[in-house]
This record gives structure tokens, sequence and C-alpha cells, in this order.
């Protein structure tokens, strides 16, 4: 087996879409052989997922991703573990353990950028774009800063802390629909602070995506502790993240909601530029 990670010095890097390299392990037997790293020769998730075929690459491990390029991976038969992040060797190997611990759910550390359908049930995914918003910036790739904040002011996330802004386009559902619908017509330099509800943000808590499974179903889930963060495999192969929400001697049952969902959030948006 190939899993491929989008790196960046030793790091997962978070842009699928603009990674410059990969890093490619090759696997056997649950163990890592060897990796080397090669360049993406390209940009966009078009040419990034025939790239990753002709490597013949079995798994992406990287952190945001879009409904497009999740779509192009499934084209090619890539099975696809968003929302990694951190030192690439430790991911594998957390992926490699069936463990690999979710921060942010494809969403790039960013509260609100890029996530996957498949792993998450959340409000504003890529694969149901913002169709009816409207506004001067919908449609074209912007950069903001933000800061989000809790309804305590405790902070979740801060591209101000990492000196990056943030860069996705406009409408196109890459970001939760409350977050989209304060930039569509915000003016370079202006900056403005919202308070999103869960129907603006992760959505209301779904009680049907918390389960229960037999410990025997799942080899290795004995080691699992209540509040641990790990992916599941749907039917179709696809990871998607879970947390542990009980554990006994005979069972243990999951959340798959977002780690976001029921919560109201804050955010300080200022957009810097209009691509």
């Amino acid at each position: 087996m190939k899993i491929a990670v989008t790196y960046e010095n030793g790091q997962v890097f978070q842009h699928f879409g603009h990674t410059e390299q990969f890093k490619v392990y090759d696997v056997e037997d649950g163990k890592i052989l060897g990796s080397r790293i090669i360049g993406a020769e390209g940009s966009g998730h078009g040419a990034l997922a025939a790239l990753l075929n002709e490597q013949r690459i079995d798994v992406l491990i990287c952190g945001g991703i879009g409904g497009g390029a999740q779509a192009a991976l499934e084209e090619k038969g890539i099975a696809l573990c968003a929302g990694a992040e951190g030192d690439a060797d430790k991911a594998v190997a957390a992926y490699l353990r069936g463990e690999l611990v979710n921060t942010g759910a494809n969403c790039d550390h960013h509260h609100g950028e890029e996530h996957d359908c498949a792993a998450e049930s959340c409000a504003g995914c890529p694969g149901s774009c913002h169709s009816q918003l409207e506004g001067k910036n919908v449609g074209k790739r912007v950069r903001v800063h933000y800061r989000g904040t809790f309804n305590d002011g405790a902070q979740f996330d801060s591209s101000y802390d990492r000196g990056e802004p943030l860069e996705f386009v406009c409408g196109a559902g890459q970001m939760i629909k409350g977050f989209d619908a304060a930039v569509a017509d915000l003016e370079v330099g202006q900056a403005v602070d919202v308070h999103l509800m869960p129907s603006e943000a992760y959505g209301e808590i779904d009680p049907s995506a918390v389960f229960t499974v037999a410990l025997v179903q799942l080899p290795g889930a004995e080691a699992l502790e209540p509040g641990q963060r790990v992916y599941l495999q749907n039917q179709y192969g696809q990871p998607f993240p879970v947390t542990v929400k009980a554990k006994t001697d005979q069972v243990i049952t999951f959340d798959a909601n977002h780690e976001m969902a029921g919560k109201e959030l804050n955010f300080r948006i200022e957009l810097v530029e209009v691509l």
C-alpha cells in the first residue's frame, strides 16, 4: 500500500489544492518500509489527483480539502483521510493504528474552511454550495484574517496567531454558511464581528449520529478511552472522525457529530485581499 501526505517542512500541509509536495510512504503489513518526497508538479485538485493516481497512491492524508478535490480522488479510487495536522510521520503512524486524531474535521483547523461531507454532517458542507448567497465577493478567491471565540470568550482558532490569512472562494461552500455570508460584501481592509447560531455554523447535534458497537467487532477498540477522537471507516472504506463517548466491557459508543455541532460561534473577520 502507498500513502501520500500533503507535506511541508515535516508537517501535514493544510491546503490540498495548494500543496507543493507530497511525502509518499510505502507500507506493508501495517509497517512503513520507506518514504520519499515528490513534487506536486501542478496545481488544482484534478492535476493533483492525476499525479497521485500515476504514483499508485492508495490513501491520501491531508488537512483541509474541498468537495471537488474529494470527488477527483474518489474517481481515481484513492481513499481520503482529511482533517490531519502536525507531524506527517506521526499522522501516518496514527492512521495505520486506526486512531488518527482529528482536530478540526476537514476544516484545516480553521473552523470554517473546507470540510468533508462523507466524514461529517455539518452546515455549509461543500457538497451544497451556498447558491442563494449574494454579494460582490461571491465567486471570488479572497484572503481573510479571523479570530473565532465561544460565547464565554474562549478562543478556539485564529489566523492572526498563525500569521497567515485564510484563502478560499467565497460562496463556493468551502466555508460554513455564516462565515461565507459575512465575507460576501466586505470591502478590503474592512472588519466585521459576527455571531453565528448552530444553523449558520456546524449544525445542531444529531442524536442519530451517536451509535454503539460491540467491542468484538472492532479489534483494538478496547484500548480507546472516552473523549478520544479517532477515525472509523464507512461502508465505502472512507474514513470519518468520531469521538469515543462511552465504553463498557462489552460495547463502545461513538459520537459522529462535528465537535462544534450545537455551538454558537463568534468571529472577527477582516478582508485582507480579493484575488
